[in-house]
C-alpha cells in the first residue's frame, strides 16, 4: 500500500474532515480514505447520478401545461 501525505490543506476542510470523521467514529486519516475510495473507485454522487439517469438519456421529457401569466397586484 502507498502513503500520500497532504500538504497545506484549508483549514475548514480540515475542521469539517475531523467532524466527518467523529461522525463515522473514524480517524480523520481513515474518513479521508473512504472518500478517496468511494471517489474514485464508485465515482461518488456523480456516478450515482448518471447510472440512476441513464435510462433516460435520448429521450424528450414532457412539458407540464402552462396557463397565461397572471398579474399581481403588490399594491
Amino acid at each position: 500500500m502507498a502513503n500520500i501525505t497532504v500538504r497545506n490543506l484549508d483549514d475548514e476542510v480540515q475542521r469539517r474532515l475531523r467532524q466527518r470523521a467523529s461522525e463515522h467514529g473514524r480517524s480523520m486519516e481513515a474518513e479521508a480514505r473512504s472518500i478517496l475510495t468511494d471517489a474514485l473507485t464508485r465515482g461518488g454522487l456523480a456516478r450515482a447520478w448518471v447510472e440512476a439517469t441513464e435510462d433516460l438519456r435520448g429521450e424528450e421529457l414532457p412539458l407540464p401545461e402552462r396557463s397565461a401569466p397572471r398579474w399581481v397586484d403588490l399594491g
